[in-house]
């Protein structure tokens, strides 16, 4: 197996971890306190430090002279978390167990945005990055749609504790992987004119060039709606009759991305910034039409479809940061990105707790409208001339940045 094969297996295990972690701590804290509320607390604490470890987790990997190291840490960190999860939850101190979550969650970002970051140095820009993205993507993908499935299979065939300890030793399967990654050298100090990696450098990077931030204001906006869909789409199958319908909304919408990124996410004669639009724009679309759906195979079947046009947007986003994120915070801008949308998520599936009340197609539209308005943010502030333009070296494309067939994009390009 070669670098990037071993970077996606390791990916790929981490994410499952990561993405099971929703489902299975729910299950535990409902099979051993009887309170699924407790499994919710937890997941907050879980959740919550993504956005202020992101900076941090990518000042501390851009400055790293041993990123093997810091990698491998991390990755096995998150392991060590879930696994303490595991062993205390039900059985330990309250305050003990939020604040092992807090510190399993300080890890999260090096899960998502962190590890994408590592493609630069593994694979040759150009067409090959670009396909690169596009299996990066689907590793999300498939963790989206086999984690919970391995969750309820084991949870079903024994108990939650087996299902959690299944993703402890997923993560440390992915600690060991990228153990065994080739990794840049950092030996020889940054290079002359790069900017300093500090906290507010990576944040600044997405505020300064513009495509970074049409990128992630626009992701951010639609990861409001997308964070708020899984208990929309419960909302819905049960006014349409099938209260257990929800899940095989999601799991469609899953299986549609997973392909979506397989597919559509490996063109790259299509420019990632007109990509990024068109996955917002056809995924909000989808969603509007199966809000006046009438049935739950008819809104299975579109929210499929809605998982298609999605799945590109992740890829897209990946090449853009990678093309223009300045060199020496491109750790920065991969974590402040990941954990943006994150926040963004869980935001938005706050907002659908105290909207609850409505009917189920007017909050499924309303998520439609979050994406079709993240479409046209994108389109506003991506467009020439709007704000400041990229300058070359620390805030323009990065060297050896990514290319499409059309060729190289200069920063104040389309």
């Amino acid at each position: 197996m070669g670098g990037f094969g071993r970077y996606l297996a390791a990916a790929l295990t981490a994410r499952v971890a990561s993405e099971g972690m929703g489902m299975a701590v729910v299950l535990l804290a409902l099979e051993r306190t009887g309170s699924a509320a407790h499994g919710a607390f937890v997941l907050t604490a879980w959740l919550a430090p993504h956005v202020l470890a992101a900076p941090l987790a990518g000042a501390a990997a851009a400055r790293t002279r041993r990123p093997r190291l810091f990698h491998v840490t991390a990755l096995a960190g998150f392991a060590v978390a879930v696994a303490a999860l595991t062993a205390l939850l039900g059985r330990a101190p309250w305050p003990l167990v939020l604040a092992v979550a807090v510190a399993g969650g300080t890890c999260g970002p090096m899960v998502t945005g962190g590890l994408s970051s590592l493609i630069t140095g593994l694979v040759p820009a150009g067409t090959a990055r670009d396909r690169a993205y596009g299996w990066d993507a689907a590793t999300y993908n498939a963790a989206a749609v086999t984690a919970p499935a391995a969750v309820g299979l084991v949870t079903a065939l024994g108990s939650a504790g087996p299902a959690m300890a299944v993703l402890a030793a997923s993560g440390a399967l992915a600690a060991v992987l990228a153990a065994t990654l080739p990794y840049e050298d950092r030996g020889a100090g940054a290079v002359p004119g790069a900017p300093r990696a500090g906290l507010g450098a990576g944040l600044a990077a997405l505020w300064r060039v513009r495509e970074l931030r049409a990128v992630t204001s626009a992701t951010t906006l639609a990861f409001v709606g997308i964070g708020s869909l899984t208990t929309v789409s419960v909302l819905l199958a049960t006014e349409l009759g099938s209260p257990g319908g929800g899940g095989a909304l999601m799991t469609a919408f899953a299986v549609g991305a997973l392909g979506g990124s397989l597919t559509l996410g490996r063109v790259t004669s299509v420019a990632p910034d007109r990509l990024v639009r068109w996955a917002l724009a056809g995924t909000g679309v989808a969603l509007a039409a199966a809000a006046f759906a009438p049935s739950v195979a008819v809104t299975a079947a579109l929210f499929a479809l809605a998982g298609i046009c999605d799945g590109p947007l992740l890829t897209a986003t990946l090449r853009i940061r990678a093309q223009y994120a300045p060199e020496g915070v491109r750790t920065q801008v991969f974590t402040l990105g990941a954990g943006l949308k994150l926040t963004a998520a869980s935001a938005g599936a706050a907002l659908v707790g105290f909207t609850a009340h409505a009917p189920a197609a007017a909050l499924l539209t309303g998520i439609a409208g979050l994406l079709l308005a993240a479409a046209l943010l994108h389109l506003l502030t991506a467009a020439r001339g709007c704000g400041r333009p990229a300058r070359t070296g620390p805030t323009g494309p990065s060297e050896g940045a990514a290319t499409t067939a059309a060729g190289r994009r200069s920063p104040g390009g389309p």
